[in-house]
């Protein structure tokens, strides 16, 4: 059976409430379908910060990687959201070096934080993942004349209310 993977953009880090639970959430570049994934505060923040061009006086561990990649001259070339088994998320990293692509497994949210810290990485998502977890999010829920701030606060109180049991089958 032949693999289909979908390319993904990083809408954002929120807080799911009341729990305070951290949240990645990417979006179907060429879709509606949005992929929360829960993870640990420590990684929500790396990736805030990085979104935020926070720079901290030393390197945080993802930070390191990212020099370390670059001193070694391999790419994290795409960030590929692989799996989803009883709750828990897959990943891996594609990367090159010298033409020849290497796979390492990966948490999402350290791949992600990689990958937000870093120019040109492809987030792709196993189609699988998404018609499993995914979100579809209507035309008409989704108005593009309306303004940006609105459907952002909109998007922000729909996140507010979503748990994690609103994505297990049956």
């Amino acid at each position: 059976m032949e693999r289909r993977v979908i390319e993904l953009e990083l809408v954002g880090v929120r807080v799911e409430l009341p729990a305070n639970q951290p949240i990645i959430l990417l979006k179907e570049v060429n879709g509606t379908r949005y992929l929360p994934i829960w993870i640990g505060a420590t990684e929500a923040a790396a990736i805030a910060f990085a979104l935020q061009g926070v720079e901290t006086p030393r390197p945080l561990t993802h930070d390191l990687f990212v020099d370390v990649l670059g001193s070694l001259d391999v790419d994290l070339a795409a960030v590929h959201i692989t799996d989803l088994q009883d709750g828990t998320y897959y990943a891996e990293l594609q990367l090159t070096q010298n033409g020849t692509v290497h796979s390492v497994s990966a948490r999402p949210s350290d791949a992600i934080a990689l990958a937000s810290r870093m120019e040109d990485v492809a987030i792709l998502g196993e189609a699988s993942v998404l018609d499993e977890a995914g979100i579809e999010i209507a035309d008409e829920e989704v108005d593009g004349d309306q303004d940006p701030e609105e459907e952002v606060q909109r998007f922000r109180d729909f996140l507010d209310t979503v748990t994690p049991e609103d994505f297990k089958n049956g």
